[in-house]
């Protein structure tokens, strides 16, 4: 990877990673209460919407810029005269690319989703208290409770999104006979994310209930691991719906969301290429 490959995947994917963050922290709080297992109403419902902002706000520039960066060098790793330069192994470096910019990024993610989470289901609670709880409670190893779940959640996402995402820009760029524009990577990025996220969602909602388990209870518990809350999440108890009073219009049209990260990246990445370009001219 070049020097202005490198310095474009760090920027733009930490800017948009933080741009979309913030942008949409409303509706991750509605998420959070809706797969908290106390119930939306009872995690806050619509009060203090933008609680745990804070350790989103520290978290997203790093956690996306890293990713990115992984990413983008990883894939140029495997792909530029590396084993998978092969066109038809395409996918399979992306998948892999991906992969590992997860673990990586999850290093970073999982102390702010926790801090970020625990506060957005206790809206009466702030971000420094819950951090200082956490510590005091857990320890260091509280911050990363759920690192396991979280990177168990991830790469399946990955695995689905980023080769789709690939693969969409690909034919769409034939079709036309040029590059995509951001808009149009922007419109596969919608696309491949949605389509990962309603295939993850139970996955994504066992991460945020191992997230929130209080100490002592049977979810802090090592038996009661990401296979068990998935299954629970899967199959609730009542009605058979989405998970534990998430109206199915609502949980469907949130994966959606999604795009507005590649829209973000997109952009950025432009630009600050076209920039870095420039002045090495």
């Amino acid at each position: 990877m070049e020097r202005r490959e490198f310095v474009a995947s760090l920027v733009a994917g930490g800017c948009a990673g933080m741009c979309v963050d913030l942008t949409l922290f409303p509706l991750d709080t509605v998420k959070t209460r809706l797969q908290s297992p106390q119930g939306f109403y009872k995690a806050g419902g619509f009060r203090g919407i933008y609680a745990g902002v804070p350790s989103a706000a520290v978290g997203s520039f790093p956690n996306a810029a890293a990713f990115f960066v992984t990413y983008e060098y990883t894939k140029s790793l495997l792909g530029a005269g590396g084993p998978l330069a092969a066109v038809h192994a395409a996918p399979v470096a992306h998948m892999l690319a991906a992969s590992l910019g997860e673990i990586v990024a999850c290093l970073i993610r999982v102390p702010t989703e926790v801090i970020k989470q625990r506060t957005q289901a206790s809206p009466s609670s702030t971000t420094y208290h819950t951090l200082l709880a956490t510590l005091r409670e857990e320890g260091v190893r509280g911050l990363y409770r759920g690192y396991g779940s979280t990177v168990l959640r991830e790469i399946p996402f990955s695995l689905v999104q980023f080769p789709l995402w690939e693969y969409l820009k690909t034919l769409w760029s034939r079709r036309q006979g040029h590059t995509l524009y951001s808009w149009q990577a922007a419109v596969c990025g919608a696309f491949a994310g949605a389509v990962a996220a309603v295939v993850t969602t139970p996955l994504d909602v066992a991460k945020t209930r191992i997230m929130l388990a209080k100490a002592g209870s049977r979810a802090r518990s090592k038996r009661a691991g990401l296979a068990e809350h998935s299954w629970t999440c899967a199959h609730p108890p009542g009605r058979g719906s989405c998970p534990h009073g998430a109206d199915p219009p609502l949980w469907q049209h949130l994966p959606s969301l999604h795009g507005s990260a590649w829209m973000s990246r997109a952009c950025e990445e432009h630009v600050i290429t076209a920039h870095t370009v420039r002045t090495q001219r």
